[in-house]
């Protein structure tokens, strides 16, 4: 993964318990990789960390924290600076919402950014500090197709995941002389559970336009060890990201079908 990997190697993912973060777990419990797994749901996690122990012999950490607040991050944030070290961080908590902005409440619209945004800040720079002394490491902050254009008018999630991309890209530009990696991983839609969760009606979204989230991740760490500053996954979100950024924003509205956050009037 990294042009000198500590040994054993030692991966910290955040969202873990469910979907793209549960799938690099299983990924790189499966390759030798030690973990620290973080979500909310202790429960979830103390049984996805007994399987991957069970089952691959080595060391599994849990945290139980909520990074949509301060001391959530805290917690993570004085596991990525104490020893053993974490070779790896893995940014994949995220949250969307089913309302559009102008009928949301704005404590939800904080946590949003607080959890997709300012979580993101405060744990890549925690990892950073170690990594550089040390000379290498790699950051993974999973953004999404959404932040290369405006594909749901009236949610604030593509917004946030910009940012994701945008601090990805110029903090990986700035470590990279140091031996460090900081790359954004952008999927589009993908089977997680996600959607369901945030009650976000996805019916309408062609079968095709899915990916798996064991694809997203082997995708992901293939593109980490090319260097790359951006992975997108799969051929056909390539082919989506590149029509984002080029194609003329009048057309983009015109076509944009996720319609979560569109708004009409009162009664409509």
């Amino acid at each position: 993964m990294t042009d000198a990997p500590l040994t054993p190697r030692r991966a910290l993912i955040t969202g873990a318990s469910l979907g793209i973060g549960e799938a690099f777990a299983r990924r790189l419990a499966a390759d030798g990789w030690d973990l620290v797994l973080v979500a909310r749901d202790a429960g979830r996690l103390d049984a996805l960390a007994a399987e991957l122990t069970g089952r691959h012999g080595h060391r599994v950490e849990t945290i139980a924290a909520d990074l949509s607040t301060d001391d959530g991050c805290a917690s993570v944030e004085g596991r990525l600076t104490a020893d053993p070290p974490v070779e790896l961080l893995v940014n994949n908590a995220g949250i969307s919402l089913s309302t559009p902005f102008v009928r949301s409440a704005v404590a939800d619209e904080a946590r949003l950014v607080r959890l997709n945004v300012l979580a993101v800040l405060r744990l890549t720079h925690a990892a950073l500090g170690p990594m550089i002394e040390r000379g290498h490491g790699a950051v993974i902050n999973v953004s999404s197709v959404a932040g290369f254009g405006v594909p749901m008018p009236g949610s604030t999630y593509s917004a946030s995941k910009a940012w994701v991309t945008n601090f990805s890209e110029s903090i990986g530009q700035s470590v990279a002389p140091l031996g460090v990696r900081v790359m954004a991983l952008c999927p589009g839609y993908t089977r997680t559970g996600y959607h369901e969760r945030a009650g976000i009606d996805m019916s309408r979204t062609p079968a095709w336009m899915w990916l798996q989230t064991d694809d997203v991740v082997d995708e992901g760490l293939r593109d980490l060890r090319k260097g790359k500053a951006v992975s997108v996954p799969s051929w056909k979100y390539k082919l989506a990201v590149a029509g984002l950024r080029h194609a003329p924003r009048r057309l983009l509205r015109g076509v944009s079908r996720d319609t979560r956050g569109r708004v009409g009037r009162a009664g409509d």
